[in-house]
């Protein structure tokens, strides 16, 4: 029995050999990252570094011009994916019509108390829409009160809805308020109901992603299901903290000072390589 106690638990394992392309977006995902024992400037090429960003557009104030010109950027930068708000995926899906950018948004966001019905139907109009990829936020509430079937089948019935259309769900614990055992339990319903990630938080309850958080969580879930860090990733260093604990994937907002950065280590760490690229 898998280590959730739940016969249901998702037992596939992602064979690790190939980028994900928008034509078959998670057959032979590659995991880029877990292939490299010690990750650091001098191990990793830029496109392993970009392709553990998701660059969040996602707070509130955000003018549609701002929106625009981030996904500019997340095209330009080539980076894992761009996570919009549900509003502005079909102007993003305009935008990254012919790229190798996913395109994700949030379900359930920010707190996560929405009924389970809701946000199906918020899933299902955002993979409409085009999103590739959708970050739900478990309801919280349930999972501080125990009620372990509600909110893994909360998750399961997102993920149905996602794995149908080709998408895969990142879920949200927000650890800010939660102690370790329910940050383990959370992990563990993830998983169990099919996940593809857990992810630390939304970026808008205290806190954000701490090492000591994504160590519990790494060691919580299976092989196939990947960690994602959000919130108070801002440098390339904090980022390459993050990955050498086990995380693939980050929520960022900072992601040209990150990339711009790790290129110019990158170039004077090795210049005939830089140079030749």
């Amino acid at each position: 029995m898998p280590r959730c106690g739940s016969t249901s638990c998702c037992a596939r394992e992602a064979p690790y050999a190939v980028w994900p392309t928008q034509e078959s977006p998670w057959e032979g995902h590659a995991d880029y990252s877990r292939l490299v024992a010690d990750p650091t400037v001098e191990t990793l090429t830029y496109e392993q570094v970009a392709k553990t960003i998701d660059h969040s557009l996602l707070r509130p104030e955000l003018d549609l011009d701002f929106v625009r010109a981030g996904v500019e950027l997340a095209r330009r930068y080539s980076v894992a994916s761009v996570t919009v708000r549900p509003a502005d995926l079909k102007s993003a899906a305009e935008l990254l019509d012919v790229s190798d950018v996913f395109i994700s948004t949030v379900v359930g966001f920010p707190h996560g108390s929405s009924t389970t019905e809701t946000k199906v139907f918020e899933a299902e109009r955002a993979l409409a829409d085009g999103a590739r990829e959708l970050d739900m936020v478990l309801n919280i509430g349930w999972l501080r009160s125990g009620r372990v079937d509600e909110v893994r089948n909360d998750i399961a019935n997102v993920v149905s809805v996602a794995e149908a259309n080709g998408a895969i769900v990142k879920v949200i614990l927000e650890n800010a308020y939660l102690n370790d055992a329910q940050k383990e339990l959370g992990c563990r319903l993830a998983e169990a109901a099919g996940a593809s990630f857990v992810k630390t938080s939304t970026g808008f309850a205290g806190g954000g992603a701490t090492i000591e958080d994504l160590k519990l969580m790494r060691r919580t879930v299976g092989p196939q299901v990947q960690v994602k860090a959000a919130g108070g990733v801002r440098t390339l260093d904090v980022l390459l903290e993050v990955m050498r604990v086990g995380v693939t994937r980050v929520g960022a907002t900072a992601t040209e000072t990150i990339l711009e950065d790790f290129k110019a280590r990158k170039a004077a760490a090795d210049p005939p390589a830089a140079a030749s690229r």
